[in-house]
């Protein structure tokens, strides 16, 4: 009787996808740190624009040269724009919240996300979720509401833009996990350039003229271009980082590796800006990377236990 032995990659491959997990870690903070020098001059709609329009144009060199095809099922039409329309939202929250916050207290609320993924997993998805990782989100949770509490008396509501962008990005990886299965990630990162493009340069286009802070398209001037152009580059450069690390190696592997952001964000943001985060905030910083490591410490631990008994012979 012939056994099927489960597929594992080899060093190199693991190695090769650590270690583009750790540019996507070191690049990620430029994009952010690009799009809050953008927006010591330019409206918020302006540079999230940018963001998808030079991700676009930069992803479709690569879709014609590695010949995939541009042609998407009808079927996933609706989840395409859905992905792109969560995206679009995660990063507009995010870049009104950095034009203000700080980059590594902003960041550390985002990493919510996982939380919120795990969550929605088991009591909507109906994933089997064991009552640790549930604690862990919960502990979580509490971590950010120790970054929120100082970010939201020295900033006020702007603090909980970067909640929105945590809730929209789970949603977001909840559809690209169907996605990705069907989809090669080139054409995916364009079409979700593509149709976020769509989406966001009409609502600049009503917004020209009012006034409105946030939308109200500016002509950049100087060294405005290249942090518009910066976080269009980077946006797309991590984002491809992370996605071929994760055909290159098992996300268990992978997941420690992205709490990197925190400390690089946190660095940057004291060089470029001269932001640091207080005690508080540091505290609330580093419940959410215990908490995060341990929920994926669990889910190691089930996987592993989810191999043993199958491998397990039949009484």
């Amino acid at each position: 009787m012939s056994t099927t032995q489960p597929y594992t990659p080899s060093t190199d491959r693991i190695l090769a996808g650590v270690a583009l997990m750790l540019g996507f870690c070191l690049t990620a903070p430029m994009l952010d740190m690009a799009a809050k020098l953008a927006s010591a001059t330019l409206p918020v709609g302006q540079i999230t624009a940018a963001r998808f329009i030079v991700q676009c144009a930069m992803m479709a060199p690569f879709v014609w040269i590695m010949g995939q095809s541009l042609r998407v099922a009808r079927a996933q039409w609706l989840a395409l724009v859905f992905r792109a329309a969560l995206l679009l939202i995660s990063t507009f929250c995010f870049i009104a919240a950095i034009r203000v916050m700080p980059l590594a207290d902003a960041l550390a609320i985002v990493f919510v996300a996982p939380f919120i993924v795990l969550l929605v997993g088991k009591f909507y998805l109906g994933e089997d979720v064991g009552p640790r990782r549930v604690g862990a989100a919960m502990i979580g949770f509490v971590g950010v509401l120790l970054v929120i509490q100082p970010s939201f008396a020295a900033f006020g509501a702007v603090a909980l833009f970067p909640l929105g962008t945590a809730i929209g990005f789970a949603f977001y990886i909840l559809v690209t996990r169907g996605l990705s299965r069907r989809m090669h990630p080139v054409t995916l990162q364009f079409h979700t350039g593509l149709i976020a493009s769509l989406l966001c340069l009409p609502l600049l286009l009503l917004a020209q003229g009012s006034g409105t802070e946030l939308m109200d398209l500016v002509w950049p001037e100087g060294i405005a271009w290249l942090w518009l152009f910066g976080v269009g580059c980077f946006a797309a450069v991590s984002h491809m980082m992370m996605t071929y690390a994760l055909s290159l190696a098992p996300s268990a592997t992978l997941a420690p590796l992205q709490y990197l952001e925190l400390p690089v964000a946190t660095l940057l943001g004291y060089l470029v800006f001269q932001d640091f985060p207080n005690a508080l905030t540091l505290t609330g910083i580093t419940i959410i990377i215990g908490a995060g490591l341990y929920m994926i410490h669990r889910e190691r631990v089930t996987a592993r236990q989810l191999v043993t008994e199958r491998a397990a012979p039949p009484i």
